[in-house]
This record gives C-alpha cells, structure tokens and sequence, in this order.
C-alpha cells in the first residue's frame, strides 16, 4: 500500500433516531453520525413491522393521473 493515501480510520458514535448509541469506526471524518434506522429498530431485526400508509398513496396516484375513460379490458 502507498503511504499517505488512505484516509483516516476513526471512531465514530452513531445515535439512532430510536435512542440506540453504539460506537464503530469509520472514513467519514466525524466523530458522531445520526442514522434513522438501526439493527435496534428495523423490522428484519426485531420481528416486528411497521404499519406504512402504502393505500393511501395508490389512491393520490390514481386520483392524480385519473383519465375520463377507463382502458378497455
């Protein structure tokens, strides 16, 4: 490897928007890093899902780009 290339490889605190604070290392050259989702909180991690408003969007959407006459099948 050539010296003086790399950047620097520091410790980082990440904050969760859950509360979870955990320290990892990182190029990014902050000392904190705010995330909205970690393994404390995502879904795939805990079991759990999170109720998202995925219909009412469809219907924005259709009613948006709704046209006089529908399609014929």
């Amino acid at each position: 490897m050539k010296a003086s290339i790399h950047p620097a490889y520091n410790d980082v605190a990440v904050t969760c928007s859950c509360g979870n604070k955990f320290t990892t290392r990182s190029t990014l050259g902050k000392p904190t890093l705010h995330v909205e989702v970690c393994s404390e909180c995502h879904p795939f991690y805990t079991g759990t899902q999170k109720i998202v408003d995925t219909a009412g969007r469809i219907e924005k959407f259709n009613n948006k780009y709704k046209t006089g006459a529908k399609a014929a099948a």
